[in-house]
């Protein structure tokens, strides 16, 4: 290996947007990190909208808030004039 071309590799704390800290080891002197194992929602099984940019509010008002009942409630009610019809 050359001499002097590589990365210094330090121990560092990186700490997360929810406040955890650890300590690990990088060629960064600091690390921030935006979601960690303690806040993602895959480890933790609660859901959490990580909207930076109102795209979630953008679709909601585009097309409405939709639950799988009400769009079977409409589904229902568009079959039933014509069911009437015939």
């Amino acid at each position: 290996m050359k001499e002097g071309i590589h990365p210094q590799y330090q121990e560092v704390e990186a700490r997360c947007a929810c406040g955890a800290t650890w300590k690990t080891r990088s060629t960064k002197p600091e690390l921030h990190l935006e979601i960690c194992n303690n806040c993602h929602p895959f480890f933790t099984g609660r859901q959490k909208l990580i909207d930076t940019e109102g795209r979630v509010e953008r679709f909601t008002k585009r097309f409405g808030a939709q639950t799988s009942e009400s769009r079977k409630a409409a589904q229902k009610a568009k079959k039933a004039p014509a069911a009437a019809t015939k």
